[in-house]
């Protein structure tokens, strides 16, 4: 079966190149215009994976394994002028003569090319985030899956272990004074990457002996540069990461189009955020007030019961009880990402991926941002196996801060984050999207977060909707939903409007009823990223008013016919989906 899976991907890819030789003839005067944009298309996506290695192996074309990211000021530069080119060659294309497939893969790449052009010359990452530079990731897709035998892959890690020496002169060169909590979150995450390279990797070096000679002291020098790097981060760069984390707003209002590829505004994003967050809080305690008289039937209080903050938060803690620890939490989720399978099935909301998928703790070299994370393979890989991933808490957090985080993540929690991470939510999302094929692969490599991220929120919704959990999993899925809407708040307002740890905090621990572990966390996710906080709630009100859309011209009668639908389109923004169903 793996050899049949890579014998059809290696096809796909040879007629990747031949459609990208091809585009040689783009200017002759017989070739339609759909021909010419399909050319163009594919000869700009075989450039892109040969100057982004790591993407590439990310996406499942294996041809750059040996190979890391250049970030040389030459690299760069090849890099911003392929997008440059690309971008001019795309205004030659006359869009009214292309069919709808290429016509909206046209708009798709045109935006996300911009998007290239506007992270490389204006925002320039490389020059503040040391995060940029952590190669674990480049090394964990290469031993994570079993694309091709171990001593292939093996060799190709050898490749890139070479490199990083390089990679970390360009850091030092590269870097200048980046805000304080992304140095902090790069020393962490270094340290994990360490970890990974001296002693995950031994293991797969003791199944095929005979690399151990040639591989190992790679692996040493590698181990010892990024010692050194640790060094370097902690007692130089650290002492000089005095940058503001805030993006400004002329700079958010930009990453966040890009982002979201909507037509909502900054503004237009807050007033309904806001608004949202009023209508979710009453509903949140319509959900609760049933549970407060069965929890706790001698408080009859008049007073008390008509307290909304009072009842949510007293169901809330009382669900907080029953919760998972680091020894347990990974098991809990596995035995919930199962029911969380037979609902799906039992229901039939869904066509239901026969790919397979893995519950594991986060690589350490991943934690520091999220709590969960969905590592899901490329387009390019074939019946390849998903990641569902959970980070344990930190070794140097206090007692008090792990039972917070655990009375977030209780075992009715934990089952909506099985949702949203794995069934019917990432997994099964992204396992429908690679299937989709069209004249380029624009689509595939191009995905819209604020569909991936809608959709896995409204799949929390459609669970619950349909009775999943009862009125407990009701309970934390309204509350995630205020960590979405407020996620949203919390996004602009720290970076264009100066909101504050303190606010932010209250915002979220007194409006979205949050733990101060749960918080805290965020408040560090929020200032390490910019836009992407604001995906899931423009996303679920996209995906919101496709579902509603669809019902009003089709009827509600079978939901497992519309969700196959909206999904066979790729993961395209959902103002496509719209047009593509028709609605």
């Amino acid at each position: 079966m793996v050899e049949k899976n890579r014998s059809r991907k290696m096809r796909f890819l040879f007629l990747l190149r031949l459609t990208a030789a091809l585009s040689l003839f783009a200017c002759a005067p017989t070739q339609s215009e759909n021909a010419k944009f399909e050319a163009l298309a594919n000869n700009y996506i075989e450039r892109l994976l040969a100057v982004y290695p790591e993407w590439a192996t990310n996406l499942g074309d294996h041809r750059y394994d040996d190979r890391l990211n250049d970030y040389s000021t030459a690299g760069i530069e090849t890099r911003l002028n392929l997008h440059r080119a690309y971008l001019d060659s795309l205004g030659s294309i006359n869009v009214a003569r292309l069919s709808q497939v290429n016509r909206i893969d046209h708009e798709i790449m045109k935006h996300n090319v911009q998007r290239m052009i506007f992270e490389l010359d204006t925002l320039r990452g490389y020059e503040w985030n040391p995060r940029v530079y952590n190669a674990g990731g480049a090394i964990y897709d290469l031993i994570a899956r079993d694309f091709a035998p171990l001593k292939d892959r093996l060799l190709h890690v050898k490749g890139r272990l070479q490199e990083i020496p390089d990679r970390i002169v360009f850091a030092k060169m590269n870097l200048k004074n980046p805000p304080r909590v992304h140095t902090e979150t790069a020393i962490l995450q270094n340290k994990g990457t360490i970890t990974l390279i001296r002693e995950e990797l031994k293991t797969f070096l003791d199944q095929v002996p005979e690399l151990k000679s040639d591989v190992e002291p790679v692996q040493k020098r590698a181990v010892e540069a990024l010692e050194s790097y640790g060094l370097w981060l902690e007692e130089e760069l650290l002492l000089r990461s005095d940058g503001d984390f805030r993006l400004g707003d002329d700079k958010y209002r930009k990453k966040l189009r890009y982002a979201l590829a909507s037509s909502l505004s900054k503004e237009e994003i807050l007033q309904r955020a806001q608004a949202e967050l009023k209508t979710t809080q009453e509903l949140i305690y319509e959900t609760a007030l049933p549970l407060f008289r069965k929890f706790y039937p001698g408080q009859k209080d008049p007073v008390k019961l008509a307290d909304r903050k009072h009842v949510v938060k007293s169901v809330l803690d009382k669900l907080a009880d029953d919760r998972p620890d680091n020894e347990t939490i990974v098991s809990f989720a596995r035995i919930y990402l199962k029911e969380c399978t037979d609902f799906v099935r039992a229901h039939d909301l869904v066509t239901i991926p026969t790919e397979p998928i893995e519950l594991i703790v986060m690589p350490e070299y991943q934690r520091g941002v999220a709590v969960a994370h969905c590592d899901a393979p490329g387009p390019f890989e074939e019946d390849a196996k998903t990641f569902y991933s959970i980070s344990p808490t930190p070794d140097d957090w206090s007692k008090e801060r792990v039972t917070s985080f655990f009375r977030e993540y209780n075992k009715y929690m934990l089952r909506n984050l099985s949702v949203h991470e794995g069934m019917p939510g990432h997994y099964l999302q992204i396992m429908h999207s690679n299937k989709f094929r069209a004249p380029t692969m624009i689509r595939a490599i191009f995905n819209s977060g604020t569909f991936i991220e809608g959709w896995a929120v409204y799949s929390e919704q459609l669970m619950v909707e349909k009775g999943f959990g009862g009125p407990e999993v009701k309970m934390q899925q309204l509350k995630m939903l205020l960590r979405v809407i407020i996620n949203a708040i919390l996004d602009q307002k720290i970076h264009t409007a100066g909101m504050t740890e303190r606010e932010a905090i209250a915002l979220m621990m007194n409006e979205g009823f949050q733990e101060e572990g749960e918080a805290a966390g965020k408040w560090r996710r929020a200032v390490l990223t910019s836009a992407q906080l604001s995906t899931y709630f423009v996303g679920i009100s996209e995906v919101n008013d496709i579902r509603e859309a669809y019902e009003a011209k089709f009827g509600t009668g079978n939901l497992k016919a519309m969700h196959d639908r909206v999904l066979s389109f790729g993961s395209p923004p959902p103002k496509f989906i719209k047009e593509l169903v028709g609605i």
